[in-house]
């Protein structure tokens, strides 16, 4: 088991155990479709390890407003600059 999946802090970033599970579903659902990782570092990484990087370095975000019954929850980018703002 990944260990930051124990950390408080990522749970209560996405809003608890069920969005979190639901954004990393998701999200590897994507990259397995072949969407690229939005971080740097994926040497030797697993698609677990990849997505819980993207939520603790907030590169993706749950929004379940979005969503109406019977519609897909979808995963948002958070794209940032080449300055990194």
């Amino acid at each position: 088991m990944i260990e930051e999946l124990k950390d408080a802090n990522i749970l209560n970033k996405v809003g608890g155990r069920f969005k979190l599970s639901a954004l990393i579903q998701k999200r590897m659902l994507e990259l397995m479709e072949g969407s690229r990782p939005l971080i740097e570092d994926t040497e030797g990484k697993t698609a677990m390890e990849i997505v819980v990087e993207e939520i603790k370095q907030d590169k993706i975000v749950l929004d379940f407003a979005v969503a109406k019954p019977k519609e897909k929850v979808t995963v948002h980018r958070v794209w940032a600059d080449e300055n990194g703002g």
